[in-house]
């Protein structure tokens, strides 16, 4: 069995006891967590597809941690001019743990 959720303006395919990394969340660590929007829910031949969300359905989640993913650096230049900027940038993560599918 597995789902098919948007959060934080992604998608992911979850399945339970999957561990995946999320858009930071505002949820303490070893806390519950529900994800609503569920765009496909799968139990072995039987499909179902949401208009735009399957109604009922939701998924279950335990925060494990916070954290930043590895910096990725900006570099902008301009050829003729004396013109350069560095700029860095770390984006925040949640890790999840995907405890049950219902639906």
């Amino acid at each position: 069995m597995y789902a098919i959720i948007h959060t934080g303006g992604k998608q992911y395919r979850v399945a339970e006891g999957d561990i995946l990394r999320v858009e930071l969340l505002e949820a303490e660590p070893k806390s519950a967590v529900t994800f609503d929007k569920v765009l496909l829910l799968a139990k072995d031949a039987d499909v179902t597809v949401g208009a735009p969300t399957v109604k009922g359905a939701s998924v279950e989640a335990e925060v494990l941690r916070h954290g930043r993913r590895q910096k990725v650096t900006i570099f902008k230049k301009k050829r003729t001019t004396t013109y350069q900027r560095t700029q860095g940038h770390r984006q925040g993560f949640t890790e999840v743990r995907i405890k049950g599918i219902k639906g």
